[in-house]
């Protein structure tokens, strides 16, 4: 597949490639440009002269375009549904899911778009502004570099992309090398529904040469990024160069706090869904596993025999729970981090096997409060590393002792205990009886410390992607 360079769809210029590899065969289903710097700076030079072209056009058009976009999506779900799950190793149940949360997102960014009103500031506010009026408008930042990871790709697509378009920017998306071709639909899509190209990139190539120059171009003005804090320090550092704006949705390691009084039916669905949906790799996935120690046998045996029922296999079969992770080495990656957490004294009660790209569901139990992994050791797999605490202070410090804050979650039957324990976490978003897996489009989601700056969401991504103008009317009354 080609990229889209500028006004045309093409080759990288010196005809590298990357191959994309299906996890769960191991197959090449596809190879993609890995593009040079050269194909940078022309994607960026368009990008400048497109941004200009699209600003002059109508809110009310670029909302049109978008809902037609949804609609292309909507006709195309089963193809791109497949092509999600082939590259990713997602199964198919949840490509599913994350192609329909398409018309979620877009619609929420466009009609939000539709009513960021302007807002004045009366005459005579303040002393000696009796005869003057001040107006601010909300104006497009430039060129947004939106960099995607591999995980949720079309989700962050609808994070990124939409409300970029909508204030008026030109968008260049960078997504991941593992699987970058139902991102290259989208963009085909955006094509056809009417925004024109070169308002609208997409180029695929190595992170450190391709994604770090579109970083630290000049003609970029904002760069948004979902990904590892490593990459997040290096992305900022090269955007400083340049003054350009960042957005950093980073790494985690969240807290899963089960208080005595907990509701163990709800724990333990809440740990499926919130440790187990995409194989773990989920950047506020709970991983911390932090359990009253007069329930923690009880939490483990319970979740044992969950997950001796759960299905992982080929991510095509509708009844596939889990598929494998996005590349063999992912796997050995959390493989590798079992076995460091093994030989500091954890136990494996279940799983601990890996199998080429598949790694199973794994409990830890007897994890202590000094082990890496319940500090910053973040691990992007299926594993539930259990830690047990006597008293709520207890667990809320060993909660905060991670220098990551993106998340956090406490399962009690007395909300006004869990609502204590929610403002006391060092996250940007805690939830109270729910696992910490959750993002609505509308909520603004941002971590704190080494979780990220910004916040991406309805609520808030069309003032991060905008820049505030105040018009002064002086003497007019």
């Amino acid at each position: 597949m080609k990229n889209l360079i500028g006004y045309d769809w093409k080759d990288a210029s010196d005809g590298a490639t990357i191959e994309v590899v299906n996890p769960a065969t191991n197959e090449v289903i596809a190879t993609v440009p890995n593009v040079t710097e050269h194909d940078v700076d022309e994607a960026v030079k368009v990008a400048v002269i497109e941004q200009k072209k699209w600003e002059e056009v109508s809110i009310y058009d670029r909302a049109e375009k978008l809902y037609k976009f949804v609609e292309l999506v909507e006709s195309n779900k089963d193809r791109l549904a497949k092509l999600l799950s082939d590259e990713t190793g997602k199964p198919i149940k949840e490509a599913y899911g994350e192609i329909a949360n398409v018309k979620i997102g877009v619609r929420a960014f466009v009609e939000r778009a539709k009513h960021l009103y302007n807002e004045s500031i009366p005459a005579g506010q303040e002393a000696g502004q009796e005869k003057t009026m001040q107006i601010t408008t909300r104006n497009p930042l430039g060129v947004v570099a939106a960099i995607i990871p591999f995980n949720f790709p079309s989700d962050l697509f609808c994070q990124k992309v939409p409300p970029a378009l909508m204030m008026g920017n030109s968008i260049i998306v960078k997504p991941s090398n593992y699987n970058p071709l139902t991102l290259i639909e989208y963009v085909k899509l955006m094509i056809e529904a009417g925004v024109p190209a070169g308002c609208i990139q997409i180029l695929t190539g190595d992170g450190p040469r391709a994604g770090q120059y579109l970083a630290g171009h000049p003609g970029v003005h904002l760069v948004s990024l979902t990904g590892s804090t490593g990459a997040g320090i290096q992305t900022m550092g090269t955007a400083s160069k340049n003054l350009t704006h960042v957005m950093l949705e980073l790494g985690g390691n969240d807290a899963f706090i089960m208080l005595e009084d907990g509701d163990m039916d709800l724990a333990v669905k809440e740990t499926i869904w919130g440790r187990l949906y995409n194989g773990g790799q989920v950047c506020c996935a709970s991983k911390r596993f932090l359990i009253h120690n007069s329930r923690k046998a009880e939490f483990i045996e319970r979740m044992k025999e969950v997950i001796s029922k759960l299905k992982v296999g080929n991510p095509e079969l509708m009844d596939t729970d889990m598929g494998p992770l996005i590349n063999e080495n992912a796997a050995k990656r959390v493989e590798e981090q079992v076995n460091l957490t093994v030989s500091q004294g954890a136990t494996i009660v279940c799983g601990g096997r890996r199998e080429g790209a598949y790694y199973y569901p794994t409990i830890l139990d007897n994890v202590t409060r000094d082990m890496d992994v319940a500090k910053d050791m973040e691990i992007f797999g299926p594993v539930i590393s259990v830690i047990g605490f006597d008293t709520i202070d207890e667990a809320v410090e060993i909660a905060n002792q991670s220098s990551f804050g993106l998340c956090g979650c406490v399962i009690t039957k007395d909300y006004a205990t869990g609502l204590k324990v929610a403002n006391k976490l060092e996250c940007g978003g805690a939830i109270v009886n729910g696992a910490s897996f959750y993002r609505s489009f509308e909520m603004p989601f941002g971590g704190w410390k080494h979780s990220g700056i910004g916040n991406e969401g309805v609520l808030t991504t069309l003032q991060e992607m905008s820049r505030l103008k105040t018009i002064i009317l002086k003497n007019v009354l």
